[in-house]
């Protein structure tokens, strides 16, 4: 009898989620969110950050029952689709946050003459808004992958309607989106 491995391997770990700060693997993680300096260096959104020294940002991790303590999460166990539903939630947030701060909370945050604040970012500070949109260009491909992942799995959309309401906003404000038209 032939044994495949790969697959034997695949159907086995198929639905174990694995803790970012040891790696132990485990079917239910405690995903939560924690603000302690040394998550940085395992949380997924703050694996492109430079500086993690000293880093107090609020982090979504995935951890198992004996690191949650450690690195004070406050979150709750779930298993891989809690966990997804969290990541869909975190990203909505986020894209959210990017939409508000590209239609208004730019005024605030730069020192623009009153004159200034009738026009887009794009028109005052071309750079920072290249660096905006980019970001939410890549929380949107994040969306869809975590989209797919709930496709994929026959898993229901939390909060179907959520995109079609996001994208028009986004073309409301006259910006392109991945999410639709």
């Amino acid at each position: 009898m032939q044994v495949d491995w790969d697959k034997t391997l695949d159907e086995i770990l198929a639905h174990k989620m694995s803790c970012q700060a040891c790696g132990a693997l485990g079917d239910m993680m405690v995903v939560g969110y924690t603000r302690a300096p040394e998550a940085a260096a395992f949380a997924a959104r703050c694996r492109d950050c430079t500086d993690k020294s000293n880093c107090d940002a609020r982090k979504l991790v995935v951890v198992c029952e004996a690191c949650a303590p450690k690195y004070r999460v406050n979150g709750e166990l779930m298993d891989e689709t809690g966990m997804m539903t969290m990541f869909l939630e975190e990203c909505r947030n986020n894209l959210e946050e990017s939409l508000d701060y590209l239609s208004t909370f730019w005024k605030e945050e730069l020192d623009v003459d009153y004159e200034d604040m009738q026009k887009r970012l794009e028109e005052v500070d071309p750079e920072l808004f290249r660096e905006e949109d980019a970001w939410r260009m890549r929380l949107e491909e994040e969306y869809l992958q975590i989209h797919r992942w709930f496709r994929e799995h026959g898993k229901r959309i939390p909060n179907p309607g959520w995109r079609s309401e996001y994208v028009e906003d986004v073309i409301a404000l006259g910006y392109r989106t991945l999410l639709g038209d």
